[in-house]
């Protein structure tokens, strides 16, 4: 069975790294206790070893083992010896240059196909859909490609933000971006507000958390999603 478990953010104002969705994760690994974790997007420029130990202190918590992927040699080894998979968020370009530089996009997915579980946040989940090309993030590296490693037949805006009338902001919202990525492509899309996250069995994909999201297709009037709810019209 394909599991994946989408996180709009890894820490929500006012709380630790991972704690408002800690719980989840845990029910999600269930006796899955060994986790490679994936650290190329490197938020703020923190080198792989300082972003793993933050996410190893983290899952020990949880009574998990944790171990980054650059710490291995053989990556596909490591990918396979490992139950389930955590790609953290930061810069979704930098994270999909290193993916494909290590060339992992395969083996990632042909290990989630296999029932490998998988958690992302943020880039972690931008990566697991489509394609990147609706990150909130700047390029400033040029991957091989956009295109993601394809496990759910949707893309994802992570950190998703609804338009405030009473905002002096003059730039685009996040929904009008959207509606600029539809022009030119099909893929449905889901905003995720801070605190959501999607669960993903096999065809089957429940939004949970809190604040709800957004579901966006081309040429039709978003819905809006509730916490509980299955997402049946992707």
């Amino acid at each position: 069975m394909k599991q994946l478990l989408l996180i709009s953010n890894s820490t929500l104002h006012g709380s630790g790294y991972l704690d408002h969705c800690a719980e989840e994760i845990s029910s999600f690994l269930d006796n899955r206790n060994h986790v490679l974790f994936v650290p190329y997007a490197r938020p703020g420029g923190i080198t792989h070893d300082e972003y793993t130990e933050t996410a190893k202190k983290r899952f020990e918590q949880l009574g998990k083992t944790l171990h980054g992927i650059h710490e291995f040699e053989d990556k596909t080894k490591a990918i396979n010896d490992h139950d389930a998979v955590f790609i953290g968020g930061g810069n979704t370009f930098v994270l999909t240059t290193m993916l494909y530089k290590n060339d992992v996009i395969k083996p990632l997915r042909k290990a989630i196909e296999n029932g490998t579980a998988y958690i992302g946040t943020s880039a972690g989940s931008n990566v697991a859909c489509q394609s990147i090309r609706t990150t909130n993030d700047m390029p400033i590296m040029y991957p091989p490609s956009f295109d993601g490693l394809k496990c759910v037949p949707f893309n994802i805006n992570p950190h998703y933000i609804d338009p405030d009338s009473t905002s002096t902001h003059m730039g685009e919202t996040r929904e009008t971006r959207i509606k600029e990525f539809h022009v030119y492509n099909d893929v449905p899309v889901i905003g995720l507000r801070e605190g959501a996250m999607i669960l993903c069995q096999d065809d089957s994909y429940i939004l949970k958390g809190s604040f709800g999201a957004r579901l966006f297709m081309p040429r039709k009037e978003a819905k809006e999603l509730t916490s509980g709810e299955e997402i049946k019209q992707i």
